[in-house]
This record gives structure tokens, sequence and C-alpha cells, in this order.
């Protein structure tokens, strides 16, 4: 649980969300990354929730959402599929629009969220992702090696399922340390650490999560090339915080790939952080976008 606030399940179209709400005022949405659930929320909602009514749902195939089968086009675990299911969250909590802030693919589930729903958008947040399409395209050596699991995950069923499967805890483990500025699972607490490594031992949960990386491989990945051919743009202004030593300061310019996709474009770099900056550097996160969301 995050501090202050309470739990539901929520039915949202095929499948049912876990959801966590709390505080008070105009609502923001917080959606999660890869291997996280809403935990990696929980160091800054309780501040957020002073000024917002925070919901943090799980998404689906993460925490204690559902986790349905993927298909063969991978739309199940796509981001428009997981937008759609922010979209029904947000119907059956009756909120017309909202703030939304991702992190990681939370972050890519926002900006399609942004991009095909554009009336329940008020503000977009994005922590530590550039476009998928975008990040595809900035592929050279050293970020294939830094960011292997996009092509790992996405190998067709059950390659990565049944390697991971051999030794999920000590897999995830890894990955999480691997991707922090200490190397370590220092920066998380127990009972969060304790959530992630529970998700990925459980085999529907874990068929997920790479169907996610499946989906933004193929489904995604085609459908961001798309929108950038046809020239859409996000509607809603935009505040863009990534690691200095991320994912995304990996690629040229990352800000300035924000700035192709919408018109109103604001960020900034923060160190003291690797990619799981909320829990790695929470004050990063509440300087940067609690002025940006109290705007709205």
């Amino acid at each position: 649980m995050i501090d202050g606030f309470t739990q539901s399940r929520v039915t949202c179209g095929d499948v049912e969300l876990s959801v966590h709400r709390g505080g008070k005022g105009e609502p923001l949405i917080l959606l999660h990354g890869y291997p996280q659930n809403h935990h990696c929320w929980e160091r800054v909602a309780p501040e957020f929730a002073k000024d917002f009514d925070v919901i943090v749902p799980d998404l689906r195939g993460y925490g204690a959402s559902d986790a349905p089968a993927d298909d063969e086009g991978h739309t199940v675990y796509s981001k428009r599929q997981m937008a759609k299911d922010i979209v029904a969250l947000m119907d059956a909590l009756a909120i017309p629009s909202a703030h939304i802030l991702g992190h990681d693919r939370g972050a890519r589930v926002s900006y399609r969220l942004a991009l095909d729903h554009p009336a329940r958008v008020r503000r977009l947040g994005i922590i530590e992702i550039v476009p998928t399409g975008d990040f595809w395209a900035s592929w050279n050596a050293d970020l294939a090696m830094k960011a292997y699991h996009w092509t790992f995950l996405a190998q067709p069923h059950p390659i990565p399922e049944n390697l991971i499967g051999a030794d999920p805890e000590g897999y995830f483990r890894w990955s999480l340390a691997a991707w922090t500025q200490t190397k370590s699972v220092s920066a998380f607490s127990k009972a969060a650490l304790a959530s992630y490594l529970q998700q990925a031992a459980d085999p529907a949960h874990l068929h997920a999560m790479c169907a996610d990386y499946r989906a933004g491989a193929t489904f995604d990945r085609a459908l961001d090339e798309a929108d950038r051919a046809a020239e859409r743009k996000i509607a809603a202004p935009v505040y863009f915080l990534w690691s200095d030593i991320g994912f995304p300061a990996q690629t040229a310019d990352p800000l300035d790939l924000w700035r192709g996709w919408a018109g109103d474009v604001q960020g900034n770099s923060c160190s003291g952080a690797g990619h799981f900056v909320m829990e790695e550097n929470p004050k990063a996160v509440l300087d940067a976008f609690l002025p940006f969301f109290r705007m709205g």
C-alpha cells in the first residue's frame, strides 16, 4: 500500500485493474513502468496527494491487475490498448480529464493516451523515455548493450519467459540494480522490491511483461512511425524529466526529440539517479512536476 491511499479493483473493459487512490483536488494519474508496479510511486504519491486527487493503477499485466494472454498481433499489451484501459478507468471514476504522469512503459502509455484521447489529458508528464519509434531509430552498439532487454523480451514466446523463469528473482534483482546509479537494489523499499519480485515469479505476469516489449517492437513502433509520418502532435503541455545517466541520455538530444511531438514542451535532466528517478531521487520528481501540474 501507498501511505494514506486506499486500494480497490476497477473493471476497465476486458480487465480489472488494481487501483490506489488518495488526496483531493484535480485528478492526477500516475503510471508505472517495467518491471515495477504502483509501489514505484510510494515516495512521491503522498506529496502529490496534498494538492491532487492521485490515482495510481497497476497497468494490465503488472502488480495485482489482470494479466491476459497476448495475441499474435501483440495488441493486448500495446500502449494503445493500455491507454484505453486508463480511459475506461477514468470513465468508471467519473473523471472527464486528468493530469497524467508516466515513467518508463507507463510514460509510453501516457503519450499514447494523449495522442489517441487528447480531450482526456490536461497536462502530460514524462519520466525517462523518448518516444518508442525515436528510441529504436537511435540504436547503436552502446545503446543496444545498455537496452538489450528491448530485443530480448521481444523474442517469440516462450523463449524469454523460459529463460527468465528459471531464476526470476535473480534476473530481476540484477536488472533493477543495473539501471540504478549505485548498481544496487538499495534504492527500493523492502515492500516495493518484494512486490516487484513477487509479480516476476508469476508466469502470467512474466508473460505479460514480455508481451509488453513484443508490442513495443512491433505494433507500438509501427504506430509511432505512422503518427510521425502524419505529423500528429500531442495537444497537452508536456514536461519531460530524464536522468543524466539514464536511457534517454544515450540519445543525441532527448528534449529535442519530444519537441518534435508536441508544441509546448519543457524539461530538464537530473543527477542523483539512474533510471528509477522516483525512488532514487524523489525530490527531483516533485520539484519538476508539482509546479507543472499546479499550472493546470
